[in-house]
């Protein structure tokens, strides 16, 4: 017994980050970004907004698209690496504005791989009999990680979040491939500020100067080098999920991938051998959003009607870790 998707959401903040727009941060500008990335724009929050606003706002949506009232929730996780909190974590923050009483709730973080992890998670409590109904969210707040004089990586993020309610079903159909490279972490990292307090008894961090301070709390990013891991590993991944269903590449109708780069979706579907007809894009409009990327995607599929019940479909993605994985669900 597995889970289906049956209600979806997303929240962006309604102010939009123009490629020209950030020439008043660093040298650069609307031709070289889409070029490289295929990037015209991104949302970022403004001040009062709050990443954990946007998970509940999401989370509302897609409660209302599937008809559950929160009371029927057993569970919530939220995929974010860019909480507002500490403590509490983000899911039960959720849970308290939704008055969601009855869900256990969790974070996790894998990056932009998350909002997999989350729905990978998802059904393996279903399978194991221990839950009916949740509600997972990707969410991310990374406008407020990224430092906005570094070209490398402030060009590439957004803000935003996306939501699903999975409600098990005697005729869902779940299955996936995960990966994790932790040698590989370098290539994609940061530091908690609070990590970097001088404290009397660390000698190592109160000697730090502040341009150290900023560079390590800030998202950090060797651009070539991820770029080559998700050319090379993503199709890779979809092709070991497919041999692993004895499925073709012909079977699926829809690859949903993690919005990173337009250059790497595009080496992607040349690898795995299918036409961009099937990877549908919205990069253009929101940049890279983390774990939020899919679910924002899949909820603009949804409302377009672009997916019908039944679709076969696979997600697919790669994030800090560094991480990797493809799942596959029939819509």
């Amino acid at each position: 017994m597995y889970g289906k998707i049956i209600g979806t959401g997303s929240y962006v903040p309604q102010k939009v980050l123009t490629n020209d727009d950030l020439k008043q941060y660093v040298d650069t500008d609307d031709e070289w970004i889409r070029e490289r990335t295929g990037i015209v724009c991104r949302h970022v929050m403004e001040d009062g907004e709050t990443m954990k606003g946007m998970a509940v706002e999401a989370s509302k949506r897609a409660l209302q698209a599937a008809g559950v009232e929160a009371g029927e929730l057993d569970m919530i996780i939220v995929s974010t690496v860019s909480s507002d909190l500490i403590l509490p974590n983000t899911a039960c923050y959720v849970q308290e504005q939704l008055n969601a009483k009855n869900a256990m709730c969790f974070d996790l973080n894998t990056a932009c791989t998350g909002f997999m992890m989350a729905y990978n998670t998802v059904q393996t409590y279903i399978n194991a009999g221990l839950i009916d109904t949740a509600l997972i969210i990707g969410a991310e707040g990374l406008s407020r990680l990224v430092d906005w004089k570094d070209r490398g990586t402030c060009i590439l993020f957004g803000d935003g979040a996306g939501a699903a309610v999975i409600h098990k079903d005697e005729q869902a159909v779940f299955d996936t491939v995960m990966h994790a490279n932790g040698k590989g972490g370098s290539a994609l990292s940061m530091e908690a500020g609070y990590a970097l307090r001088d404290r009397a008894i660390d000698k190592a961090v109160s000697a730090l100067s502040d341009k150290d301070r900023h560079l390590r709390t800030h998202i950090g990013m060797d651009g070539q080098e991820v770029f080559r891991f998700a050319v090379k590993n993503v199709p890779i991944i979809i092709k070991e999920l497919l041999g692993k269903m004895e499925i073709k590449e012909q079977d699926i109708d829809l690859f949903l991938l993690h919005q990173a780069n337009k250059r790497i979706i595009e080496g992607v579907i040349k690898r795995v051998g299918t036409t961009a007809e099937k990877v549908p894009m919205n990069l253009m409009e929101y940049g890279n959003t983390s774990s939020a990327s899919i679910p924002i995607l899949l909820d603009e599929l949804v409302k377009q009607g672009s997916i019908s019940e039944g679709d076969r479909i696979i997600m697919a993605g790669f994030g800090a870790g560094l991480t990797w994985a493809a799942t596959y669900l029939e819509y």
